[in-house]
Parts: structure tokens; C-alpha cells; sequence
């Protein structure tokens, strides 16, 4: 099989990235195209893909849900962390727990997702700012 023939798998079923030889595994184009599909594709990837920055940031354009098989040095990455929840507020709950005590980013992952409060710090579950936010979407 040749990356062409790969990467129209993967284009019509990211999962298939699973099943496909390592050295596609390895390919950027056609990892990229399965997390677009679904950013939990990511877990068949390489793993030398999870641990750059600059590969994880493109995948989180594409999915957020990337950041769950990132490794675990980007959840803890406030940046990082920070533009995964502004796309899906559930993604908070994939954030290294002191990132969900960070009052701005669990603001942010709330106005995206009220389910995001779930994953918040008990301390910030009742602040001002936030139950404005939850009063503004129940009206």
C-alpha cells in the first residue's frame, strides 16, 4: 500500500489508522487527516506525534478532543489548555487538575460548555462570574 491508497482509508475512516502499518502512523498528512475526523484517532498515532507541541497544536485546529492523547506535559500547558476549551468546554475535564482550579480557564471552558463546570475545582464552582454566566444561559 503506498501513503495515496493510506490516506483514502483514512480519509473515509480515521479509526482505520489503527490498522494501518506504522510507518503511516508515523505520517503527519495522514495522521492529521484521522484526528480531523476525530481528534481521538490520535491514540493510534506515533507517539513521537503526541509529544510535539507544534504537531498538537494543528491537531487541536482540527479536534480538541486531541488534547486527551496528548501528553500529558500539554495538559498542563495553560496555552494549550486555554485554546482546547475555547473550542469545547468539556474538554476541561482532560486538563491536568490544577489548570482546573485557573479561574480564567474554567470562565472560558463555561461560556463554550456549562457541562464544563463539572470538571472545574470545587472552589471556583460557585464564583460570581461563573454563575453569571449559568443564570445568563438558563434566561
Amino acid at each position: 500500500m503506498n501513503k495515496k491508497e493510506a490516506l483514502k482509508i483514512v480519509q473515509e475512516n480515521g479509526g482505520a489508522l489503527q490498522d494501518l502499518d506504522d510507518n503511516f502512523k508515523k505520517d503527519e498528512e495522514i495522521v492529521l487527516e484521522a484526528v480531523k475526523q476525530d481528534g481521538g484517532y490520535l491514540d493510534y498515532a506515533d507517539k513521537n506525534f503526541k509529544k510535539d507541541k507544534k504537531f498538537i497544536l494543528k491537531a487541536l485546529k482540527l479536534s480538541s478532543y486531541a488534547l486527551r492523547f496528548a501528553d500529558k506535559s500539554f495538559k498542563k500547558d495553560k496555552k494549550i489548555v486555554l485554546k482546547a476549551v475555547k473550542k469545547n468546554g468539556y474538554i476541561l475535564g482532560y486538563a491536568h487538575k490544577s489548570l482546573r482550579k485557573d479561574r480564567k480557564i474554567v470562565l472560558e471552558a463555561v461560556k463554550q460548555n456549562t457541562i464544563a463546570l463539572e470538571f472545574a475545582d470545587k472552589s471556583l464552582k460557585n464564583d460570581p462570574d461563573i454563575l453569571a454566566i449559568l443564570n445568563k444561559i438558563k434566561k
